[in-house]
């Protein structure tokens, strides 16, 4: 009996160490996902680098204001740069930028639209930038501080505004999230550039890429470990079910050779919208490179199409 007893003793000690390092392996994946600068993004490629390093030098030769808003729940308080366009216009794209990113990451969008002729709004999402936060929220509790910054947008310039969303990887997924919500008039179109179709999707990609994990149950157990945390179940943020409410012009666009967001996930986003849309794949571009392969090809892509919107 004696043997017997410790036998099952070790099985329970076992097990509870094996439980231990299940939660704590979440308690990291968490940590690694949505905490602030827990993570750190790699180098960019060459090609993007160099162009992004002049633009961000011309983006702080412009007269840029700051923007302030409370996020959603009116806990945070966010920022965002607005460039106004050389000419006087109603017109404005507000753009969202991508993972662990600021909206200095996406000066060369703000210098394209700039050239473009528009206003420019680019908020640092909450634990982004100089915007307060400690939780990446993946574009899901974003969105809403995005109506926000649309109805400011109306606000300081005008009922008869036109307002043009744009956003890149996670950006592309917030801006995609947001077509999904009741949204003023005034917006008419939607550019989003290599988005994900939902949060569970990308976070169970990274799983298997990044560290050799199977999907489930992990991404079960770590959802109800992060809720407490983030705010909301991120199984919630699904980008092809805000799609199907979509009725704005969309223009979705993707490199073929995406791998951290994998290319699939635009044919999903692209079906699920019930919208006026159109599909460019960009052949030979990886994550986040469709504008960095070919400038030109791209402003004349997109520039058309919010024109096409934006009259």
């Amino acid at each position: 009996m004696k043997k017997k007893f410790n036998k099952k003793k070790l099985l329970l000690i076992l097990g509870a160490l094996l439980a231990l390092i299940y939660l704590g392996g979440n308690a990291y994946l968490v940590n690694y996902a949505f905490v602030r600068d827990s993570a750190t993004l790699g180098a960019s490629a060459p090609k993007k680098a160099k162009l992004l390093t002049a633009d961000q030098k011309w983006l702080k030769t412009q007269k840029t204001q700051t923007w302030q808003e409370r996020s959603a729940d009116g806990k945070l308080e966010l920022k965002a740069l607005y460039l106004p366009a050389q000419k006087q216009t109603l017109k404005t794209i507000v753009i969202a930028h991508g993972y662990r990113e600021n909206n200095l990451r996406m000066a060369s969008y703000i210098r394209m639209f700039h050239d473009l002729g528009y206003n420019v709004l680019a908020p640092d999402d909450r634990a982004a930038g100089k915007s307060e936060g400690k939780y990446i929220t993946f574009g899901w509790l974003d969105r809403l501080d995005y109506q926000k910054w649309l109805t400011q947008v109306i606000q300081k310039n005008g009922s008869d505004s036109e307002i043009g969303l744009f956003g890149v990887s996670m950006g592309g997924a917030t801006v995609m999230m947001l077509s999904g919500e009741k949204l003023p008039s005034q917006v008419k179109a939607i550019v989003e550039d290599c988005g994900y179709s939902s949060i569970k999707a990308e976070l169970g990609e990274q799983l298997s890429a990044q560290f050799g994990l199977p999907k489930e149950p992990i991404l079960t157990t770590a959802s109800w470990l992060a809720r407490p945390f983030i705010g909301f179940d991120f199984k919630d943020g699904d980008t092809t079910k805000q799609l199907a409410k979509n009725k704005l012009p969309t223009l979705f666009i993707h490199g073929s050779k995406d791998r951290f967001v994998p290319s699939e996930m635009v044919y999903e986003n692209y079906q699920a919208n019930k919208s006026t849309k159109e599909l460019w794949v960009v052949k030979g571009a990886a994550h986040g490179m469709s504008y960095y392969e070919d400038p030109s090809a791209y402003t004349k892509r997109v520039g058309d199409f919010m024109a096409k919107y934006l009259k």
